[in-house]
């Protein structure tokens, strides 16, 4: 090969070389799939209808969240919390959960806010006729009455202030059968095992087994509220933040509206 055609090929290679440098790189770029994000919420029992489709509307537009519910009564979830069960945002039914829960520093500070209210009511199965106020509890035909328990259930605490109020506590008390949270009463008084029950007009209204009689006169007991908080110990309090905000947010007030909820 003479001199000439070595300098053509040293040329050529050099040429190659000096484009190879100058393009940009075309190759595909690794996709990175987004992990998901898991939240458990601890709720109130008398949200769960509320919530669940809240939920359903909130993964439309951020499916990598993986919200579940642990609902019961908001005494026996503050419990839970204290004793260091895994929880990401607290729901009570009543301001007194979450207070003893900011007391002991376990909210994440500036994370607490009212997410709805609530009445109470008198409730009987759908049948039954002659009962028009409390003071019927009284009357020898009302042998059982569903209520929650007091220590853990606030619409027990709030049906018993209102039962005091009205000076008939006392004259019914025997009567009680106990439950665990709100929806129990519900079920009990459905089912025909209690002749009336103390639940919140959310409950009530999504049942056609039962009918109200009349809603408490809200002087008669503390105020019945929702109060939401993220709990400090989250491992995902940028999508716990996020997802308290959305359910203060008007989507999730609609929502709230449409079962019952008072909006604050």
């Amino acid at each position: 090969m003479n001199r000439r055609s070595i300098l053509a090929l040293i040329g050529t290679a050099l040429a190659s070389c000096l484009l190879a440098i100058s393009l940009p790189m075309f190759a595909p770029s690794p996709v990175v799939a987004q992990s998901n994000t898991n939240l458990l919420v601890s709720a109130a029992a008398s949200l769960k209808d509320a919530l669940e489709e809240i939920k359903l509307q909130y993964q439309q537009s951020q499916p990598n969240v993986n919200i579940s519910y642990n609902f019961g009564a908001s005494g026996a979830l503050q419990q839970q919390i204290e004793q260091g069960a895994p929880a990401d945002i607290f729901i009570s039914a009543a301001n007194r959960q979450v207070d003893a829960l900011e007391q002991k520093g376990l909210l994440l500070p500036g994370t607490r806010s009212i997410l709805a209210k609530n009445r109470l009511v008198l409730i009987v199965p759908k049948n039954t006729v002659g009962i028009t106020s409390f003071y019927n509890l009284k009357d020898a035909k009302i042998k059982k009455i569903a209520i929650g328990e007091p220590r853990s259930v606030p619409a027990g605490q709030y049906g018993e202030q209102v039962l005091q109020k009205l000076k008939i506590l006392s004259h019914v008390k025997s009567k009680f059968v106990y439950a665990n949270n709100v929806r129990q009463v519900l079920a009990a008084v459905e089912s025909g095992n209690a002749d009336a029950g103390l639940v919140y007009i959310t409950d009530a209204k999504i049942s056609d087994k039962v009918k109200i009689v009349v809603a408490a006169d809200e002087k008669y007991h503390s105020a019945i509220v929702y109060p939401i908080a993220v709990l400090k110990a989250s491992k995902n309090t940028g999508a716990a933040k996020a997802f308290a905000q959305y359910l203060t947010g008007n989507q999730a007030k609609a929502v709230l509206k449409r079962f019952g909820f008072i909006l604050p």
